[in-house]
């Protein structure tokens, strides 16, 4: 995206960095922090009491898992992340950040748990196999288009969610790469 010479790369842009296995108060609540990367290098789930919220890690089993194919994103690191999110005991709660509805079910649901997970999810459920996790994940997300507004978001969250530096006319811009073949 071009960015500018001084543009952090330290993560300064940020309030707060965490670091896997870091506990943090929320409240009176304990938070351990999990990093879990694979859809992007930068996920990390949260797990509070008896309850993970995942992010877009895992979905609800009947649809699966997160792609891995955005930027820096890898299928292999995924698997390793969601078999750690399934290393907690089995009733822990699980939140998912967003659900698809999958073709059996005609409602929304957002709550699951690491037992369900483990014994249904469609994609990763205990008895697949890293590589044939990986292989259906690389082969399934080569079929997916790439979400509308991924590269605006990209240029957004590397800021902390500021816009970049306006450009000599006083605009600000987000910029779409383009590769041009001769």
């Amino acid at each position: 995206y071009n960015l500018e010479s001084t543009f952090p790369t330290d993560g300064s842009q940020f309030d707060q960095l965490f670091v896997d296995g870091e506990v943090i108060t929320l409240g009176h609540l304990d938070v351990e922090v999990l990093h879990t990367p694979g859809h992007t290098p930068a996920c990390v789930s949260y797990y509070i009491e008896d309850a993970v919220f995942v992010g877009d890690t895992l979905f609800m089993p009947d649809y699966g898992t997160a792609r891995a194919d955005f930027p820096n994103g890898s299928a292999q690191t995924l698997y390793q992340s969601i078999r750690k999110i399934l290393a907690l005991p089995e009733t822990t709660r699980m939140f998912v950040g967003h659900d698809y509805k999958s073709p059996t079910r005609d409602h929304f649901a957002w709550e699951t748990s690491v037992i369900e997970q483990r014994r249904n999810n469609i994609h990763v459920k205990d008895g697949v196999s890293q590589a044939d996790f990986v292989a259906m994940r690389e082969a399934r997300d080569a079929t997916l288009a790439v979400p509308k507004l991924l590269l605006p978001a990209i240029q957004v969250n590397v800021r902390a969610g500021q816009m970049p530096p306006a450009e000599d006319n006083g605009k600000c811009y987000l910029k779409i790469p383009l590769t041009v073949k001769s």
